[in-house]
């Protein structure tokens, strides 16, 4: 598979990326600090949007149902070199379905999750998933 996206800029003010039909704002300056994500926040989204994207694709596949799921994430940035160092995060998933187990669930999250394989390589990370 091959992705694509455009980002651009404007000096001293702030950021976007299109993807497909969606445009998502960030911050460039220390002004939208507090009220657009930056880069770092940016990348954290994305990997709660693979890990979240992975829930509904194995509900399918696993045969489970489920109501909503939501994922907290928190990461520890190293500063030289500037990186992120251990990525961790709380998954929870809203179900009644006595068919769903939590174990597959995390083992096909981190063995099937392009984002989340993708910075393993890097980053250390650690996980739960509760059944709520």
């Amino acid at each position: 598979m091959d992705y694509f996206v455009t980002a651009r800029s404007l000096s001293k003010t702030n950021a976007a990326i299109e993807i497909k039909e969606s445009e998502i704002n960030f911050g460039i300056t220390p002004e939208a600090a507090d009220n657009l994500p930056n880069p770092a926040e940016l990348f954290l989204g994305s990997f709660s949007s693979c890990i979240l994207k992975n829930v509904e694709r194995f509900s399918i596949l696993m045969h489970f149902e489920y109501t909503s799921a939501e994922i907290i994430v928190k990461a520890r940035r190293l500063e030289k070199p500037p990186r992120m160092d251990e990525i961790n995060y709380v998954l929870k998933v809203f179900s009644k379905d006595e068919s769903l187990n939590i174990d597959l669930l995390k083992k096909n999250i981190e063995k099937h999750g392009t984002i989340y394989n993708t910075v393993k390589l890097s980053c250390a990370i650690n996980g739960e998933i509760q059944k709520i």
